[in-house]
């Protein structure tokens, strides 16, 4: 769409003017300004900044003279590495655009990164955590450092801060300790370069017990060489033990972290690896004093020791006599643990004799048949009494079975009366008429009879 503002290009041929309205006004300025500018970039400070439930985000960017409003809509801003806040200095990458329900000029935001400082820390913080993965900072991996180096070596500026305060605490505390200065480099583009080439070629020439590498202080952007990857590295590969000592004491570079032993500064490295000359001096004083006093009592030890050997000192023969005692003391003992010995051998062959009977297949066949004859006079024996106590319940049931029976009812007297030939039990006198024939059982024999005359009672 190609629209133009102009009064001209809005004028008919016959002079007639057409009026714009709002709407219009927007929408043509809004295409303007989106076919005029590519996607560009632009650094700013964030201000202004809103966070709705929809997820997009709206804000201001400003610099020291203007600022302009932003947006970043969610399907842009959930790809986003770091929470942008007010007050980040930040570049987005952009388009320029109009809001046309408000006429408000305004950037569409596709790509937001921190600038400046911000991205360095979000750089190095980065490296360190893939660093630490594999594992170079882990303290399996840390050198000892030796207790007295005989020769120092530092990785740092010639003409900086840190070589100078490392040579002049060396000075005061132990000046007899040769340092081996490899120059580099501290900041630049070739300075991590440099600063891996000499920590090669100092673990390669091995002519110092220990490496220091560092610099004095500085900004993020200056100490930035030592969150290098390759620095890193070299420095976790040296064979020789490496102290970091980078800018001051809150400063901490990935270098401080790969290195085996970080100091806060250059001057506390120097006096890391340096003893303190007048604690020596004084150490030395005590050591030797204690050695004086260590050999004049070994002296006397001595002294008494061969005065009391000169005493124990005996004539050959009597030192014979007592020889000759001794073994035969020796003998008489001999014999008495071998005569004990041999009780005891004996005592413990006449247990293990009468624990082999015990195991003989005889003990057990004889052990086992006794068992047995016992176990069947006692099952003979209890079969006899469950014999006998069936017999007696059987007894018992027999009585409580003819007491209950209709056989001894019958021999007292009664009968059971059956209709013939039906086998009805006739119960009352109205069952059965004058005439019928009826069968009578008794307690011994039946009898069969015919009614003359039925009664009720």
């Amino acid at each position: 769409m190609t629209t133009s503002l102009s009064a001209t290009d809005k004028q008919q041929d016959n002079g007639f003017r057409q009026v714009f309205s709002i709407s219009e006004l927007n929408r043509a300025t809004r295409s303007i300004l989106e076919g005029s500018f590519p996607l560009i970039w632009i650094e700013g400070e964030i201000s202004n900044l809103a966070r709705p439930a929809s997820g997009h985000l709206y804000f201001s960017l400003k610099d020291s003279g203007a600022q302009v409003r932003g947006a970043m809509f969610r399907n842009r801003s959930i790809h986003l590495r770091f929470r942008p806040e007010n007050g980040m200095q930040v570049l987005v990458r952009a388009k320029v655009s109009l809001y046309e329900p408000r006429g408000d000029y305004q950037l569409l935001v596709e790509h937001m990164e921190e600038a400046g400082d911000g991205a360095l820390r979000r750089a190095s913080e980065a490296l360190k955590q893939r660093l630490e993965q594999e594992g170079l900072f882990s303290e399996e991996n840390k050198k000892p450092l030796r207790k007295y180096p005989r020769c120092i070596g530092v990785v740092t500026s010639p003409s900086g801060a840190a070589i100078r305060d490392i040579l002049s605490v060396l000075k005061r505390r132990f000046p007899v300790i040769p340092v081996i200065i490899y120059p580099v480099a501290v900041q630049g583009e070739a300075a991590a370069g440099q600063i891996v080439s000499m920590i090669e070629l100092a673990g390669a020439r091995n002519e110092c017990d220990v490496l220091v590498v560092g610099r004095g202080g500085g900004s993020l952007e200056d100490l930035q060489t030592f969150n290098d990857e390759l620095v890193a590295r070299a420095i976790h590969s040296s064979p020789l033990p490496v102290v970091s000592a980078v800018g001051h004491e809150i400063d901490f570079t990935i270098a401080d972290f790969v290195a085996d032993q970080r100091a806060p500064t250059p001057s506390a490295a120097a006096e890391l690896l340096s003893p303190d000359r007048e604690e020596l001096q004084q150490q030395l004083l005590r050591l030797q004093s204690r050695l004086h006093q260590s050999i004049k009592r070994q002296l006397t030890r001595a002294r008494e020791r061969l005065h009391w050997q000169q005493k124990q000192l005996q004539h050959p023969g009597k030192r014979l006599q007592d020889i000759a005692q001794r073994l035969d003391e020796l003998e008489q003992r001999l014999k008495t643990a071998c005569s004990h010995q041999l009780r005891h051998k004996r005592a413990e062959l006449n247990e293990l004799a009468a624990r082999l009977r015990h195991c003989t297949p005889a003990y057990h066949i004889q052990n086992t048949l006794t068992k047995c004859a016992t176990v069947r006079n006692n099952l003979y024996s209890a079969m006899r009494h469950q014999l006998e106590n069936s017999r007696q319940r059987l007894l018992m049931q027999i009585r409580q079975l003819d007491a209950v029976s209709p056989l001894a009812v019958l021999g007292r007297g009664y009968a059971i009366i059956q209709t013939v030939p039906d086998g009805i039990i006739v119960r009352n006198s109205r069952s059965v008429a004058a005439g019928d024939q009826i069968e009578a059982k008794l307690g011994s024999g039946r009898i069969r009879c015919r009614i003359q005359e039925t009664m009720d009672d």
